[in-house]
């Protein structure tokens, strides 16, 4: 007996720990807050949405780790066949080079999410530059040598931080819609959050990891009804064809 309740504690200690840091690198991966530091240089600018009176509106997801609900994502997308732009990061796309094929061969667009997924405000700008340029050659390896979009780890950055991605030639995205799907809410909680924000111009920010619940069954029930009045498009798309909104730390 003994022996047993040994192993059935051990057992449900390993799933805990396993649970716990699971959900620790899924807040950091969406945790989302602003350093803005020094105001003597030029302001550098991020997007968060299209143009206001736009018919278009993006969906864009991370993926920094899992390899299994990015596959419902991707058959969602396929049925309402609209196309989406797929953030992730170098780690991420080195162990799945196959993934990230499949999401380029279904026409969605692919951004970096940096190399190691680490907030950048928590790194000398040095430190950034290697994981930017680093993760440049791991997608030129791998056949993605024009990836000019960048959502930075997290959604930290500061105007030190837009200033390197700048000059790196990328361009930082941002979102106006977070429905915090990662926290799986809750289908009609995620659905609500969308329908109820959702407006021409606007990047819908979601989740294709492994830890969701949710996105895919609130996609099915958004998608619909947002087609009735607006067209989903990659985010290039969506800042190429409107005078896009950015905004600047100042």
């Amino acid at each position: 007996m003994k022996s047993n309740y040994r192993t059935n504690k051990n057992r449900w200690l390993i799933i805990f720990i396993t649970a716990f840091f699971a959900a620790l690198y899924l807040f950091a991966e969406t945790t989302s807050s602003f350093s803005i530091v020094s105001k003597k240089e030029e302001p550098k600018a991020f997007i968060k949405s299209g143009e206001e009176d736009s018919d278009q509106i993006s969906l864009t997801f991370n993926i920094s780790w899992g390899q299994e609900k990015v596959f419902d994502i991707l058959d969602i997308l396929k049925e309402q066949d609209i196309h989406a732009t797929f953030f992730v990061s170098g780690e991420w796309a080195e162990r799945h080079p196959k993934i990230l094929e499949q999401i380029a061969e279904d026409n969605h667009e692919i951004g970096m999410l940096g190399y190691r997924y680490k907030s950048y405000v928590k790194q000398d700008m040095e430190e950034v530059r290697t994981d930017l340029l680093r993760a440049k050659e791991v997608f030129r390896k791998l056949g993605y040598p024009d990836i000019k979009l960048l959502r930075p780890p997290s959604g930290h950055f500061n105007e030190e931080v837009l200033k390197t991605v700048d000059q790196l030639g990328l361009t930082t995205i941002y979102w106006s819609i977070n429905p915090d799907d990662w926290k799986n809410p809750g289908t009609k909680k995620i659905a609500d959050t969308i329908l109820d924000k959702a407006s021409g111009g606007d990047i819908i920010l979601l989740h294709a990891s492994d830890v969701i619940k949710h996105t895919g069954s609130a996609l099915k029930e958004t998608i619909p009804k947002l087609k009735r009045d607006l067209s989903f498009v990659t985010i290039s798309e969506l800042i190429s064809n409107s005078s896009s909104e950015s905004e600047a730390l100042n």
